[in-house]
């Protein structure tokens, strides 16, 4: 059994108040779990991270998808999680080839289309998808997908250190899924997605952190079309974005968005703000 995604620990409160003074009292305040755990696959070690100890098996799945150690959870021939010693064991229906261990941390230039494409890692370049989504909503829509995701999130409401990802159709939440690491909380969708046998072409990603390259790049191995921020891009982001066929909406917030690439599946005459 998982461990829980929250911690107790004691707290010395400290409060200034102009005019009345200050005041100090002491209380039990809810944390945000964190875990490391150490993937062996196939006997050999391959990654330590750290993350938020729930829903380990999805996202032992969707990290070893991310990282083109697997492409189907059929690729896995067994999964062991030891909670109590941070290991995570993987047999793999294949050998695991020495490239992926030597290749992990490598930088490469990857390409598409005549357009330069930068990617961080050599996994990135195996396994972010081009997306060829259909997929349109309307602004109501996608101001709909941010509310529910924060309205969602009691363990984020209680400790404040917590992601937030969630996949959705255009009017309703799918799965959500909770990590101190917002590319945890990613990768335990995409681990989601592969044990359910998801087809996430026309699905949509709403989360709750910052654009940044490495979140546009998750989503682009989730394989969604769509992905939807309260918070702001980066510009690496959006080039990826643009170059993976992403549509990066961010500024989510009250009743407005910026909508940064591929605004082509925004319906905005279908829906006013």
């Amino acid at each position: 059994m998982n461990r829980q995604p929250t911690a107790s620990w004691p707290v010395a409160k400290f409060t200034v108040d102009e005019g009345r003074g200050s005041s100090l009292f002491e209380y039990e305040d809810a944390i945000a779990a964190e875990t490391p755990f150490t993937f062996r696959v196939n006997g050999r070690e391959f990654a330590t991270i750290v993350c938020t100890p729930a829903d380990l098996e999805e996202m032992a799945y969707g990290f070893l998808a991310s990282e083109g150690v697997i492409r189907a959870a059929a690729d896995v021939r067994r999964l062991d999680i030891d909670e109590d010693r941070g290991f995570i064991y993987a047999e793999l229906t294949g050998e695991l080839p020495d490239s992926a261990l030597a290749d992990t941390s490598k930088r490469v230039i990857g390409s598409c289309c005549g357009k330069s494409r930068q990617f961080y890692l050599a996994s990135d370049r195996a396994t972010a998808r081009t997306s060829t989504s259909r997929i349109r909503l309307t602004p109501p829509q996608c101001l709909s997908l941010m509310r529910q995701l924060q309205e969602s999130s009691a363990d984020f409401q209680a400790t404040g250190g917590l992601h937030n990802a969630a996949l959705c159709t255009p009017d309703a939440l799918l799965a959500v899924r909770s990590d101190i690491g917002r590319h945890n909380a990613l990768d335990k969708l995409l681990g989601y997605s592969l044990l359910g046998k998801l087809n996430t072409r026309d699905l949509i990603v709403a989360f709750s952190g910052r654009l940044s390259s490495e979140v546009v790049l998750k989503a682009a191995k989730l394989g969604v079309g769509v992905l939807l921020s309260k918070s702001a891009p980066t510009d690496l982001a959006l080039e990826l974005g643009q170059d993976l066929g992403v549509t990066c909406v961010g500024f989510i917030r009250g009743g407005s968005m910026n909508v940064y690439t591929h605004p082509e599946r925004i319906a905005f005459h279908e829906g006013g703000v």
